[in-house]
């Protein structure tokens, strides 16, 4: 257990590790053990890696899906699964949520199986519970993002974005990812919890090595995870009882010390909702700001538009959301057996609903493979969800986005790819790694 700051409140930053990141981890192991993953064999086990780090998934999907909405893959790394591939099924699923299942008794709500992990290291959280508990806790979280809180926010995101786009380099090669897109996404997450600032990137860290599924692969990586969600934990904890000696405030926090629904949480189900809010509201806004930025650069007569009408930022949010979807998939587990669009599905089957197959479905979204910000149906996209677990957050990343853009385009800022593009390697959070630019003026 770390020490506290007595000046800041803030547990002393050396008693914090910020590296390897989870991708740097997975990736030393992988050079050094280049058998050291289990084989995908199924032509529809799209839980492989690989096939997103290389942007390589659309022809599979597309594929799957003309063969119709779900896909039995009996073997994979993850177990047995379903593939669930079109709109309308992930919407009818999402849609029953006493039939398929998102508790985390049941397996939760990635590809992961819930006996790969060591027993007692299941993280509860509101996103993967069944009613009525997800209810209440859901509830307790929900007023801060409410559209009354969400107009509040608007001045601090646009001042924030505002400075920090005037602080990026002018003739040079960065990181987007690096500068903008975790540095906005982090601090808004800072000011949710009334996080520490000067230690905000630590929210990055645990973020990247809670969501990478694939780590979970490698027994060798799963202390590591543990130990990292552990130290996550600690700092948390620290502020929890910090808080509790506090007058209520209205960060996310306090809301929870402050509620019956959650003020009795085990520390097991106070990490998997912090493990919940961090990366969804690190991952989904980050990877977007990303996508964005990409898809502008591959589509470059969609950036004329955006440049020529500012009118269309929000409808182009919408579509960047529909393009890029930053999480992949979620997963269901079926409670009892029956009959679903033809298929037989029996008791514990694992579904796995990929949003970004939905969100390329040609049922839906004409020639769904093109960026077009001028796209009518484009709020269809399921990037956040569908039905009673439907992103919470889902607003306020929209509001960051729409303000990214309408604030690069007050500055006539137009960033072009111009060097490395590193994707994430990973089935569930779906974005990039790297993304090096260089902005001019249009």
């Amino acid at each position: 257990m770390a020490t506290i700051a007595p000046e800041t409140g803030a547990p002393e930053k050396p008693q914090w590790r910020t590296e390897p990141s989870a991708y740097q981890a997975l990736k030393d192991f992988l050079a050094h053990n280049p058998q050291g993953m289990p084989p995908h064999e199924h032509p529809y086990d799209v839980s492989r890696s690989d096939i997103y780090v290389e942007d390589r998934w659309q022809p599979i999907f597309a594929e799957m899906r003309a063969k119709g909405p779900l896909h039995f893959v009996p073997h994979s790394p993850y177990g047995a699964y379903w593939n669930v591939v079109s709109h309308k099924a992930i919407q009818h699923i999402e849609a029953l949520p006493e039939l398929y299942s998102s508790s985390w008794e049941h397996g939760g709500i990635t590809i992961l199986e819930r006996d790969e992990g060591v027993e007692g290291r299941e993280l509860p959280m509101f996103i993967a519970m069944d009613r009525p508990k997800h209810t209440g806790q859901r509830r307790t979280v929900a007023p801060k993002f409410t559209p009354g809180e969400i107009t509040k926010m608007e001045v601090e995101v646009r001042q924030r974005t505002a400075e920090l786009l005037d602080s990026l380099p002018r003739g040079e090669v960065f990181d987007w990812v690096d500068k903008v897109s975790i540095e906005l996404t982090t601090g808004m997450l800072a000011i949710l919890f009334g996080f520490p600032w000067e230690d905000r990137r630590l929210l990055t860290f645990w973020s990247d090595w809670a969501g990478d599924t694939e780590i979970a692969l490698v027994p060798e990586l799963g202390n590591d995870r543990e130990m990292v969600l552990q130290e996550m934990a600690a700092y948390f904890q620290q502020l929890w009882m910090q808080r509790s000696q506090e007058e209520p405030g209205s960060d996310l926090i306090s809301m929870m010390i402050h509620s019956p629904a959650m003020n009795q949480m085990s520390p097991r189900e106070f990490m998997g909702n912090l493990v919940l809010l961090i990366v969804g509201g690190n991952d989904t806004t980050r990877n977007t700001m990303s996508g964005i930025i990409h898809a502008f650069d591959s589509f470059p007569d969609q950036r004329k538009l955006f440049e020529q009408n500012p009118d269309l930022i929000p409808n182009a949010v919408q579509e960047c959301l529909r393009f890029q979807t930053p999480l992949a998939h979620m997963r269901r587990t079926v409670t009892e057996d029956h009959e679903l669009f033809g298929e037989q599905l029996k008791t514990g089957d694992k579904l796995i609903l990929w949003y970004l197959s939905a969100n390329r479905d040609t049922e839906v979204f004409a020639n769904p493979d093109k960026l077009d910000i001028t796209r009518e149906n484009a709020r269809r996209h399921l990037s956040f969800g569908y039905g009673i677990h439907r992103c919470i957050g889902a607003r306020l990343a929209e509001l960051q986005l729409k303000i990214l853009l309408e604030e690069m385009h007050k500055r006539r800022m137009r960033v072009h790819v111009a060097g490395d593009v590193e994707r994430v390697q990973a089935n569930f959070v779906h974005g990039f790694r790297k993304l090096e630019v260089e902005i001019t003026n249009f």
